[in-house]
């Protein structure tokens, strides 16, 4: 990515180094992993699917619509920590300046609705989030109840060494993937996702679940069309690291290096291809339209 000439925003705090959860901390939202490294909880995440147990630990955002209710009178937010200066920060603070640019722009013109930026928080280890306790066994996720994205960097070191992927846009595209879950939480249909889903089955609530994560994939693409034509960010060969990314952690393939075949009905994120065309349906198209995953069909 070519990002020399690009601000960096002020919505970011540096949570590293401050001593996780403490004595405040609240019970894990989903995926509990105690001290475990994120590592071994891709491990451990890969073996429940044979067990039959969702465990919701990559890319969140499974995880979003099930901890809107309840939490919200409970849980308090650790104090905001200062703006990262080092490699990592400066990346990730001139990411969000560009989702902050493009959102600003394309979602009143195109939603209707006006922007209001998200806080990204980045930890080592563990934090609190407004949904609760936040570790680096969660992945990254988005909680609609503060209105921030937690993301634990070493992330993306695991990203490299166990999945596969790796590069400036294939990160860019997971915080996008994270800010396209505000984008839905601003639009209202976070809410109504999770009133939809208490009335469903497992099955029906996991299809339904797939859409939302689809469609944040194609607002990633969104973000990333518009901000390539402001700014001309795009170098030859990150569209495929983001591609690559999304085969990566697609449900079917995660299954079957798990357990060696698949289980449809158990998705929550979607299957590599869905992840993959839809984030080039965004790309592509760059309008909020494309995105529609709820009315158009997902395979």
């Amino acid at each position: 990515m070519r990002l020399d000439d690009i601000r960096e925003s002020d919505y970011v705090e540096d949570r590293r180094g401050q001593g996780g959860l403490g004595g405040g901390g609240v019970g894990i939202p989903i995926g509990r992993g105690g001290g475990l490294g994120f590592g071994t909880m891709i491990v451990l995440g890969l073996i429940s699917y044979a067990l039959g147990i969702d465990p919701r630990i990559l890319i969140g955002g499974a995880e979003v619509v099930s901890n809107m209710g309840g939490s919200r009178q409970t849980q308090q937010s650790q104090p905001a920590g200062p703006p990262p200066n080092d490699e990592t920060g400066k990346f990730l603070r001139r990411i969000m300046a560009l989702n902050e640019d493009v959102w600003t722009k394309i979602l009143p013109d195109q939603g209707g609705v006006q922007f209001k930026p998200p806080t990204l928080v980045i930890f080592s280890r563990a934090t609190r989030s407004g949904c609760g306790g936040a570790q680096a066994a969660m992945g990254p996720f988005y909680c609609p109840v503060d209105q921030k994205l937690y993301l634990d960097t070493s992330f993306f070191d695991e990203m490299k060494r166990q999945l596969g992927g790796g590069g400036q846009f294939a990160y860019a595209y997971v915080v996008g993937h994270e800010v396209g879950h505000h984008i839905q939480n601003q639009l209202g249909l976070l809410p109504k996702v999770q009133n939809a889903q208490r009335s469903m089955s497992q099955a029906q609530g996991n299809a339904l679940q797939v859409r939302v994560e689809l469609q944040a994939d194609c607002y990633a693409g969104v973000w990333a069309h518009h901000a390539d034509q402001a700014y001309r960010v795009i170098q030859p060969g990150d569209v495929d690291q983001a591609i690559n990314t999304a085969a990566a952690i697609g449900d079917d393939k995660l299954q079957q290096q798990s357990q060696g075949y698949v289980v449809p009905e158990s998705f929550t994120h979607g299957s590599s291809e869905q992840r993959k065309q839809w984030f080039m349906q965004g790309l592509k198209n760059g309008t909020l339209a494309a995105c529609d995953t709820f009315k158009r069909s997902a395979s």
